[in-house]
């Protein structure tokens, strides 16, 4: 295993080993940069990298994980029989010293490393039938580019429900890929500082709320998107098509259904149920207790994106 040591992690406070890491591409950046982590994107890592971006606050689920690693790392071995130690190091990769590695554990007489996970049990179904979340599963990779190993282990305990590990094999195409898609990021993107593209997720738009909230009343020229607005045009298009098939499928098993509240064929179970919801009638609040309803009235700003043909 090719090990070569940035730092010590001994002594180091959580907030010390954050700022270390942002001094190149860790493990979890990695799923991030590939756009495979639904909760965060490579407009976070970047703005992080470049310190434009908060340090993450810790939370209970981070606490947790960094609790149970130790618990994690014993079941591996009460498991498997295989032996872990700590790295208590930091290490990067000597021709892409950019790409840095904070392990759980090295497996004691293997060329191989350790990663623990806790997930809770709403988690459960993503590791199903062998499944790792891609997100890690790039994470492993990353050890794998950096330290050199064969393989990489991941061990995660579902919380309250169960205990799984599995062995991933060292993929030279995969780890290749990997390492040119951070090489770019950070040749052309951090060390640029050109914020990379946002890439259609949720977490993108949370970013381009924060860090865009206001608008002013200036009107700019607008390059190179035409068609790429047409192609939203085109998409929106189809959207209402098949929103409107959508829904005429949903009358005609209705009407099949009548006054029956479920049906089921070979393929499917079909409900149509009577649900009863109470909400307050907004409007006859205002008209009747204007007092009222102004006090409990919440303003939201936010800006609308809108499209039209010129």
């Amino acid at each position: 295993m090719k090990l070569h040591k940035m730092s010590s992690t001994v002594g180091l406070s959580h907030e010390e080993w954050l700022e270390f890491r942002r001094k190149g591409i860790g493990g979890s950046d990695a799923g991030a940069i590939c756009g495979l982590n639904p909760y965060r994107t490579a407009i976070n890592v970047f703005l992080d990298k470049t310190e434009q971006g908060q340090i993450t606050e810790d939370n209970e689920a981070m606490r947790q994980g960094r609790d149970l690693e130790q618990y994690v790392a014993e079941r591996f071995t009460e498991s498997t029989g295989k032996k872990v130690r700590r790295a208590n190091s930091m290490f990067y990769n000597e021709q892409y010293p950019f790409m840095l590695a904070n392990v759980d554990r090295l497996i004691v007489g293997e060329n191989a490393g350790l990663e623990c996970k806790t997930a809770s049990a709403y988690s459960a179904d993503k590791w199903k039938d062998g499944q790792i979340p891609e997100s890690y599963e790039i994470q492993c990779y990353h050890y794998m580019a950096v330290t050199g190993a064969d393989a990489w282990y991941i061990a995660v305990c579902i919380l309250g429900k169960d205990f799984k590990w599995q062995r991933i094999e060292r993929d030279e195409e995969m780890i290749q890929m990997l390492i040119e898609i951070e090489k770019k990021f950070w040749n052309e993107n951090v060390l640029l500082g050109q914020m990379p593209s946002p890439d259609g997720s949720k977490a993108s738009d949370e970013i381009l709320k924060k860090y865009y909230p206001n608008s002013n009343s200036r009107q700019i020229k607008l390059y190179g998107f035409d068609e790429k607005l047409q192609r939203r045009k085109e998409i929106s298009d189809l959207i209402e098509k098949l929103e409107k098939e959508k829904k005429q499928i949903e009358q005609e098993v209705k009407q099949y259904m009548q006054d029956n509240e479920k049906a089921k064929s070979d393929s499917f179970e079909v409900s149509w149920k009577e649900i009863t919801q109470r909400r307050i009638d907004t409007e006859k609040l205002r008209a009747e207790q204007p007092k009222i309803y102004n006090q409990y009235l919440k303003t939201y700003q936010m800006r609308k994106f809108g499209v039209k043909d010129v």
